[in-house]
C-alpha cells in the first residue's frame, strides 16, 4: 500500500481551480467564505457534549457543577473555510482490480482537495472511518497537515467487519463548526442508514459532497468463466458461474446507486462518482468547475 497520495498529475489539473463554500462557515481566521455573523467579534453559539480526544480548554466547569455532565463552548465567528475529509477505510476499499485499489483512489481523491483547500489558506481536518471512527486529525491551516493527513491515511484499510453509517455519524457529532464535509467512500452500507447518518451531518448546517469511489470491475461486472469471489467484511467466498449472477449483480448495483443518488438530491448533497480506471483530475476538475458555475 502506498504511503504517498499526492499525485501530481491529479494536483496540477486541479491547480489553478478553487473550491469556495456555498453556504456559511464557521472557523478561526477572516477568510473570503460567507459567515453566520458580521464582524470578528467571538460570540458564544451553543453547548456540545464532550467526546474523548476534544480539547478540554472549552469545558464550561459551571455546566458539569450543575450537571455532573460535561459540554464544551462553541462559538461563532467569521472565518475561513474548514473542510472535514472523510475517508471510508472499511475491508472492502482494499478491493483493486487493477493498478489502483478503491482506498488508493480515495485516499489520493481526498489529498488532492487537502491540498487545493490548504493552498487558498483554509484548513483541513481528517477522519478514517470503518466500524468506527479510526483516525482523526483536527482542522489546521498549518502546511504539515497534508503530510499528517497522508500520513494518517497510510494506516488504512483496516480488517473485519464494519460499515461506514454508524461511524459517519459519530463523526458528525465531534466536527463542530460548520463546513464542508467530503466523504470518499465505495458506500457499501445499507442506503437508509446511510442517508440517516448523512442527513445527521447536513442537521450540523454542513455543506456535504459525496464522492463515491468505485471499481471498474464492480461497475461492468466483467467476469466470464468460474470464479472464486473472496468475501470482504465478514462474508464468506462464493464459487459460482458469473455469467449466471451477471443481470442480477448489475440490476441491485443500479438500484443501490439509484437510490443513494435520490438521497443526496433530497438532502442537497452534491454526488461525485470516481472509477478507479479513470483520470482522477480530470474527474476532480469536472467537479470543481461544474461547482463553480453553479
Amino acid at each position: 500500500m502506498t504511503t504517498n497520495y499526492l499525485d501530481a498529475n491529479t494536483l496540477a489539473r486541479i491547480d489553478r481551480l478553487e473550491l469556495e463554500a456555498r453556504q456559511f462557515v464557521e472557523g478561526y481566521l477572516a477568510g473570503k467564505h460567507r459567515s453566520p455573523r458580521h464582524g470578528f467579534a467571538v460570540e458564544f453559539a451553543q453547548h456540545r457534549e464532550y467526546v474523548p480526544g476534544d480539547d478540554i480548554k472549552h469545558m464550561d466547569w459551571k455546566v458539569y457543577s450543575r450537571t455532573d455532565r460535561y459540554f464544551l463552548k462553541q462559538y461563532e465567528q467569521e472565518t475561513n473555510l474548514v473542510a472535514w475529509l472523510v475517508v471510508d477505510a472499511s475491508e472492502s476499499m482494499a478491493y483493486a482490480s487493477g493498478t489502483r485499489s478503491k482506498y488508493e483512489l480515495a485516499c489520493t481523491a481526498a489529498a488532492a482537495m487537502a491540498h487545493l483547500i490548504l493552498k487558498q489558506a483554509d484548513s483541513v481536518a481528517l477522519g478514517l472511518v470503518a466500524g468506527t471512527v479510526r483516525g482523526f486529525l483536527r482542522p489546521s491551516g498549518q502546511s504539515n497537515q497534508l503530510r499528517e493527513a497522508c500520513r494518517a491515511m497510510a494506516t488504512g484499510p483496516f480488517p473485519g467487519t464494519g460499515g461506514i453509517a454508524r461511524a459517519v455519524d459519530e463523526l458528525a457529532g465531534r466536527t463542530g463548526r460548520r463546513g464542508v464535509v467530503m466523504l470518499f467512500s465505495d458506500l457499501l452500507d445499507d442506503v437508509p442508514d446511510l442517508l440517516a447518518a448523512l442527513q445527521h451531518v447536513r442537521y450540523q448546517k454542513h455543506e456535504v459532497v459525496l464522492f463515491h469511489t468505485l471499481d471498474a470491475a464492480e461497475i461492468e461486472f466483467p467476469f466470464r468463466q468460474t470464479t472464486l469471489f473472496k468475501g470482504l467484511e465478514g462474508l464468506p467466498e462464493i464459487l459460482t458461474d458469473p455469467s449466471g449472477i451477471r443481470d442480477t449483480y448489475l440490476k441491485a448495483l443500479h438500484a443501490h446507486v439509484e437510490a443513494i443518488e435520490a438521497g443526496c438530491r433530497r438532502l442537497e448533497i452534491d454526488y461525485v462518482r470516481l472509477r478507479t480506471d479513470a483520470d482522477l483530475g480530470h474527474d476532480l476538475a469536472a467537479y470543481l468547475q461544474k461547482r463553480h458555475g453553479r
